[in-house]
């Protein structure tokens, strides 16, 4: 009977030891010979299709089965075709995964939802290669070298169109600061004819200027000293900036942090890559941590810096638990918020 007793615990053991590499293979065996389709919800050129066929060209030797994936632009309503494309139509066997504006994902909740077809919560999120930090950024003329000046002196800050970043942070912190602010939209070349206003002296300053990008593209406004950061706008503070102030830290209420929180969030998710709802967990963990894997490969991260991409990596557990919070706010913050992102107090 004892010797029954250690067979059977023995089998036992064997079974449970061999049940992980069994639910691999058929991971493996499900995506081997396999495309996986990458929505991109922008034409090619910008910054999210470069992301994106970045990633594709080194994920795929991280998922098991090593599946090829194949970008694909979907344009439309600033990603939202895409986004809902991915929740409704795309197969939800883990074959599509996509990527949007990181605003996107809460515009609903703010009272944006007009062509929105989908709960941001239900996606299976597998993760964001960035964790942005924006700023504000005022010409050295301006006399704005501080948040204390940016309280009590006339600004101007230019922004490309009404709902981009450029608009929707400089609005929100005039309306919830009471800043002695105007927005000035219409720059249609985007960050490029903003600088060009601040240098001609038609406005004095742009928000929602993401740092990489800053450094990227305009790196000698800064070594030049030819601008003042005075803000920073995200969650948290990037480790280039510790002595610029960080809106986070700016509210003199909690509920005036919670609807921050909430507006800045899309900080944390600046290159979101998501799955339709429903994909079968052993599916959804492997690209999960196959998106991981990729962002600490050599070879991704050596062609990312010569892109000049940022790498900031959130895994896909984290940005899912970012949009379950955010979507859980209070309905007193939800409304605080919608109303710090009108355009008229």
């Amino acid at each position: 009977m004892p010797r029954m007793t250690s067979a059977l615990a023995a089998s036992l053991i064997i079974a449970l030891a061999a049940a992980p590499a069994r639910a691999a293979d058929a991971v493996a065996d499900f995506f081997k010979g396999k495309t996986v389709q990458v929505l991109i919800g922008f034409g090619p050129g910008g910054g999210y299709d470069l992301y994106a066929r970045t990633l594709a060209r080194y994920m795929g030797k991280h998922i098991p089965g090593n599946p090829t994936l194949v970008p694909q632009n979907m344009p439309g309503a600033g990603g939202v075709k895409a986004m809902n494309y991915l929740y409704n139509v795309a197969r939800k066997d883990g074959t599509v995964i996509g990527t949007f504006a990181r605003g996107l994902a809460i515009e609903p909740l703010l009272g944006h939802a007009q062509g929105t077809q989908f709960q941001a919560t239900k996606f299976s999120w597998i993760g964001s290669v960035s964790n942005e930090v924006s700023v504000c950024a005022f010409w050295a003329t301006s006399g704005i070298k501080t948040w204390d000046d940016l309280k009590t002196k006339n600004s101007v800050i230019g922004a490309s169109a009404a709902g981009a970043d450029s608009e929707i942070f400089p609005v929100v912190m005039r309306n919830m600061f009471k800043l002695p602010m105007k927005v000035v939209t219409g720059f249609s070349g985007g960050g490029a004819d903003i600088n060009l206003g601040m240098e001609r002296g038609e406005v004095n300053g742009r928000c929602g200027w993401s740092w990489s990008s800053l450094l990227s593209q305009s790196r000698p406004l800064l070594d030049g000293k030819k601008i003042n950061i005075v803000v920073q706008l995200a969650l948290q503070k990037h480790e280039d900036l510790p002595n610029v102030p960080l809106i986070m830290d700016l509210p003199t209420s909690e509920q005036n942090k919670a609807a921050l929180r909430l507006i800045a969030s899309r900080q944390s998710i600046a290159r979101p890559f998501a799955a339709p709802p429903g994909v079968p967990a052993d599916r959804l963990n492997a690209l999960r941590a196959a998106f991981d894997a990729t962002m600490k490969d050599p070879q991704f991260l050596a062609e990312a810096k010569r892109l000049d991409l940022e790498v900031r990596p959130v895994n896909g557990a984290d940005v899912q638990k970012l949009i379950s919070d955010v979507y859980a706010s209070p309905p007193e913050v939800v409304k605080l918020a919608q109303a710090a992102e009108r355009s008229r107090p």
